[in-house]
């Protein structure tokens, strides 16, 4: 069985050495496509690699990096042809946005070098999301998000503050409130979502009761459905003007 395909937050690692001024040459001896190799294979993305002997190993990072020499326009030779079209549009996408390909790949590094962290981030189980590999940011940021809105004691917290204030816990962008609606069984339950935006989420930033959301079940997912895009106030403004 053949290992399975890159997934977007490996490309980004990939491009972000690919674009660094430090980078060496494009060559499996290179000591940072090694050191490149080792971090991709500690990402909590794949449970099952059929070929684990060659999965990520330097000469499949040599080959990806090579994969991006078509779309670079300072490159005068002929490149690989076998470039994905993933490959192409995260090329196209971060060519000029350097930085921000820097920060995100910094924080997806961080994540991995953290054991504890690591493992629960391959206890989160897969979603639309996560199979469809559709967040811009990659699948360890958008995992971490989740990780973070599920601490025990910051919900409890966030929870208890809204019920002090309020005397129920309503959804910050429908206004749903469970116990309304299902009576006992309904008491007390909500979700929390983390508000931060993944292009800016740190590893090392803690949880804070001001940068959870209170929402129900169903706006929860339409917001992971957009994540990179669609914020808590944006959701809000959307069902108002379809309620009109």
């Amino acid at each position: 069985m053949r290992n399975p395909k890159w997934h977007r937050d490996e490309i980004i690692l990939a491009l972000d050495l690919y674009f660094s001024s430090e980078r060496g040459s494009i060559d499996a001896k290179n000591p940072k496509i090694s050191e490149l190799s080792k971090i991709l294979n500690s990402l909590p993305l794949f449970y099952n690699k059929p070929d684990a002997e060659k999965f990520r190993n330097p000469n499949g990072v040599t080959l990806k990096l090579s994969n991006f020499l078509p779309f670079d326009k300072s490159y005068t030779g002929k490149g690989m042809t076998s470039s994905s079209k993933l490959d192409e549009e995260l090329f196209k996408k971060y060519v000029n946005k350097k930085e921000e390909l820097r920060s995100i790949a910094t924080e997806i590094k961080k994540a991995v070098a953290d054991d504890e962290l690591r493992a629960n981030l391959f206890s989160i189980e897969e979603d639309e999301v996560t199979q469809e590999d559709s967040v811009v940011e990659g699948q360890t940021l958008y995992k971490l998000h989740k990780f973070r809105e599920r601490n025990r004691e910051i919900v409890k917290r966030k929870k208890e503050q809204a019920l002090s204030l309020y005397g129920k816990l309503t959804c910050e962008a429908c206004i749903f409130v469970f116990e309304e609606f299902y009576g006992d069984i309904g008491k007390n339950f909500i979700e929390c979502h983390h508000l931060t935006p993944l292009s800016k989420f740190k590893v090392e930033t803690k949880t804070t009761l001001d940068s959870l959301g209170l929402v129900c079940s169903n706006c929860h997912r339409m917001l992971h459905q957009r994540i990179d895009t669609l914020s808590l106030q944006d959701l809000k403004m959307m069902i108002q003007n379809n309620r009109h």
